[in-house]
């Protein structure tokens, strides 16, 4: 069960994502949420792809977590993010409060070739290096190493107390782990809800961004989840998944209800093919 309590007396927050992520479900949010609407009561809460996370923290400011939630991904480096706010908070509070008071070109490069051992410092360089980074974007090269250069912002935004205070709270009694997408066939019951947001399948050759971390997503990847999509079918769980209108996605849940849906993506190498971008959810309720 997912506890919504407050310190007595203190004025409640709505935690929101803590990391920029592209691909992000913000403005894909009413879409998802008419659909779980409509499916009503759902048991568990199961998010492979956690990423920011927008859809958790949504259902659970809406008071619709009831269940066990289960948030994971296979990239370590961002779920020791997710592990540092929910357990050490204070601390990197702490420490982004430092990055915030030293930032520069010459430290925000020493801090990303850094590579502290602590939990606490962990999240802290990665969130650090999240929110003054280009584009918000994260990506790692071959050797999981993350490699985006510095943006330009006049005054990021590095160190949000309140909203961290927030998330750390809407963490304290939900799973965070590193597990591959497939494991939540052994772990989701009939009844629960799984939310599937992998990297999306690329639209043409110079859209595929799905290195968020070493390896990428590729088409096989796709398959494979595809197959998970259905097993968790087959036991009766309800499965809701977002990704690019494409042939191949389209092809590979053909038995499912698919429905076309607009977002706005700011990811692109060309700036005239940013914007309304075409994508599909597919759900099995």
């Amino acid at each position: 069960m997912v506890e919504t309590s407050q310190a007595d007396g203190a004025m409640p927050q709505n935690p929101v994502p803590f990391l920029k992520w592209a691909g992000g479900k913000r403005q894909l949010m009413p879409e998802l949420l008419r659909r779980i609407d409509r499916l009503g009561a759902f048991g568990g809460y199961y998010e492979p792809f956690v990423g920011g996370g927008a859809l958790f923290f949504e259902l659970w400011n809406r008071g619709r977590l009831a269940g066990p939630v289960r948030l994971s991904d296979n990239n370590p480096n961002l779920i020791v993010a997710y592990e540092g706010v929910k357990h050490e908070v204070e601390r990197v509070i702490e420490l982004l409060r430092e990055h915030a008071r030293r930032h520069s070109k010459e430290h925000y490069y020493a801090t990303r070739a850094a590579r502290p051992s602590r939990r606490a410092e962990q999240a802290a360089r990665l969130i650090y290096l999240n929110r003054t980074c280009f584009n918000g974007l994260f990506r790692e090269n071959s050797r999981g190493e993350f490699n985006v250069p510095m943006g330009r912002y006049a005054n990021p935004r590095i160190c949000d107390e309140a909203n961290l205070r927030a998330v750390a709270e809407a963490l304290r009694m939900v799973q965070v782990e590193v597990a591959p997408f497939q494991s939540v066939v052994e772990s989701a019951a009939p009844g629960d809800l799984v939310y599937f947001d992998p990297p999306y399948h690329p639209v043409s050759a110079t859209s595929n961004f799905t290195a968020y971390q070493k390896g990428g997503f590729g088409e096989e990847d796709q398959r494979a989840l595809a197959a998970v999509f259905r097993a968790l079918d087959a036991q009766g769980v309800h499965v809701l998944l977002s990704n690019s209108w494409t042939d191949f996605i389209r092809e590979l849940y053909a038995d499912f209800t698919l429905e076309q849906v607009s977002a706005s993506r700011s990811v692109n190498s060309r700036a005239d093919r940013r914007g309304a971008v075409w994508e599909v959810l597919v759900r099995n309720f």
